[in-house]
């Protein structure tokens, strides 16, 4: 049997794989709004798992890389679930009736959740002080960048707040859900390979009963040129890139990402679209430090001189 330990605190490669998460995802909002201008959100979220599945398959194919055994394959879809079906479309369902903003703050709940989850659910990533604290940090670093304005319509569209908080805490139940993968001897490239394939054949005949999706009309190139970005950028590389920090770091960790994400999107902004980097976006992101800083703990020992 494999070894299921994991790393009790990130070390330089760990929080590596969190930075680039960050890229990864910190563009899949912006995908997925382009998306639903022309696709209803379930046909939506088939076409990302569906092409991303193909990818991963013919990938498969090409290396010689085996798939994961067959009695895996009822895990891979309460993992498809979990991780791709209800949350891509509870988002998609949400951005239509709320802020990008508001929404960035309610997505910054999913580490909360995170820890209790893990806390709950495993024996080695149990909640501590350090984690309780840098979790409050970052999601009040998230809140501070997007700003108070956003907190404006918090109660006005209580179904979709109330869509997206349901699909955090089903990120977080995937995160501690993907760990069992690694004692199977499963690969990171294997659970993801796995997931979009389970994830494909349950989004078919929803997508093609809700939608009636071999109805729709083909979407123009923009659309297109934003679902390839979704399939390759923040779907098959970052799953691949996720599983492997959730093997190595655990599920509370990986999930930290998300408090990482609107540091990307700002700062790309200021670098590519000429925005003003404002004091709230750097009184958040100085929140969001202490908050990692906080749940990884060393530079606390090293200020208090303890090891």
């Amino acid at each position: 049997m494999a070894d299921t330990t994991i790393h009790a605190r990130m070390n330089a490669g760990d929080w590596a794989i969190l930075a680039a998460l960050s890229v990864l995802w910190g563009c899949s909002f912006f995908f997925l709004a382009i998306g639903l201008r022309e696709l209803p959100p379930f046909t939506l979220v088939l076409t990302r798992v569906a092409f991303s599945a193909l990818l991963l398959l013919g990938w498969a194919a090409i290396a010689g890389i085996r798939l994961p055994p067959r009695s895996a394959w009822g895990a891979f879809v309460v993992l498809a679930l979990l991780n791709n079906v209800i949350p891509f479309a509870l988002y998609g369902f949400a951005q239509q009736q709320i802020s990008s903003g508001l929404t960035s703050i309610l997505n910054a709940t999913t580490p909360l959740w995170g820890v209790i989850v893990a806390h709950l659910f495993t024996v080695d990533e149990r909640a501590t002080a350090g984690k309780i604290v840098g979790v409050l940090l970052g999601f009040a670093g998230v809140a501070t960048m997007v700003g108070g304005d956003a907190l404006a319509g918090l109660g006005a569209n209580v179904f979709a707040q109330g869509a997206c908080l349901v699909a955090t805490l089903s990120y977080a139940l995937a995160g501690v859900w993907a760990r069992r993968f690694k004692g199977q001897g499963v690969t990171p490239m294997g659970v993801a390979t796995g997931q979009l394939v389970a994830a494909t054949v349950v989004m078919l005949p929803i997508a093609g009963i809700v939608d009636r999706a071999w109805l729709l009309p083909m979407p123009g190139w923009v659309v297109i040129a934003s679902i390839a970005g979704m399939v390759l950028v923040s779907t098959v590389f970052a799953y691949v890139l996720y599983f492997r920090l959730v093997e190595r770091a655990g599920a509370s960790n990986a999930l930290l990402v998300t408090f990482t994400i609107p540091i990307v999107a700002i700062l790309l902004g200021v670098l590519v679209l000429g925005e003003t980097l404002l004091t709230k976006h750097v009184a958040g992101m100085a929140l969001i430090a202490l908050g990692l800083a906080a749940i990884d703990g060393r530079p606390w020992a090293r200020l208090s001189g303890s090891s």
